[in-house]
C-alpha cells in the first residue's frame, strides 16, 4: 500500500471477545480507546452476545460483538493498534483459545485478500464461526467473505448456546 493510501479513510470490521472479570466493560474500554484515536473512529458496533467457549471448552462463556471502523491506519497498523489496546488492558496470551479478558481482531480491511506473517484478512476462520458471524451480520450482514455474504455464511453456521446479551448496539457507550 503506497503512503498516500494509508493517509484515506479506510473500512475495517472488527471482533471483540472475552470471558475474564469484566468482558463487558473490557469490550468496551477497547471500543472507546480506539474511537478516541485520530486515525480511526468507530462507526457501528453489534448487539452484545453471550457464547459458549470455542475450541477449549472448559472455561466460562464468553461475551461477543463486532464493529465496523473507518481507518487511516494500513492494516498491519490497525492490528498493532489494537494489540497494544490489549497490552494496556492487560490481555496476556497464555494458550490458544484460552480464557482472555479481551480479544480484537482484525477480520476485514476494505475488500482487500492478504497474508503476511502476522496478519490474515478476511481473517481465515471468520466464516467458520458463528459467534463472529452473528454479531457481524448485526452490521455488515451483506459483507462479502470468501465470495459470500456473511448472512449467508451465518446462515449455515451451528449457533446453539448463543445468546443475545444485549440488543442495544450502544452497550459500548455506557
Amino acid at each position: 500500500m503506497n503512503m498516500d493510501a494509508a493517509q484515506e479513510w479506510h473500512r475495517a470490521t472488527l471482533g471483540l471477545g472475552g470471558n475474564i472479570g469484566d468482558p463487558i466493560a473490557a469490550m468496551a474500554a477497547a471500543l472507546q480507546r480506539l474511537d478516541a484515536r485520530d486515525d480511526c473512529r468507530v462507526v457501528a458496533v453489534s448487539r452484545l452476545y453471550r457464547t459458549p467457549p470455542w475450541g477449549k471448552t472448559d472455561q466460562a462463556d464468553f461475551y461477543n460483538a463486532c464493529a465496523v471502523v473507518e481507518t487511516r491506519l494500513s492494516p498491519e497498523a490497525l492490528l498493532d493498534a489494537c494489540l497494544e489496546i490489549e497490552r494496556e488492558m492487560k490481555r496476556v496470551r497464555i494458550e490458544r483459545w484460552g480464557p482472555r479478558t479481551i480479544d480484537m481482531d482484525v477480520l476485514s480491511y476494505d475488500a482487500l485478500e492478504c497474508r503476511t506473517d502476522r496478519l490474515e484478512v478476511p481473517h481465515p476462520r471468520m466464516s467458520e464461526r458463528a459467534f463472529v458471524l452473528m454479531p457481524l451480520a448485526d452490521i455488515a450482514a451483506s459483507m462479502l467473505v470468501h465470495g459470500r455474504s456473511v448472512a449467508a455464511w451465518l446462515n449455515e453456521s451451528d449457533k446453539t448456546g448463543i445468546t443475545v446479551a444485549s440488543e442495544n448496539g450502544d452497550w459500548w457507550r455506557r
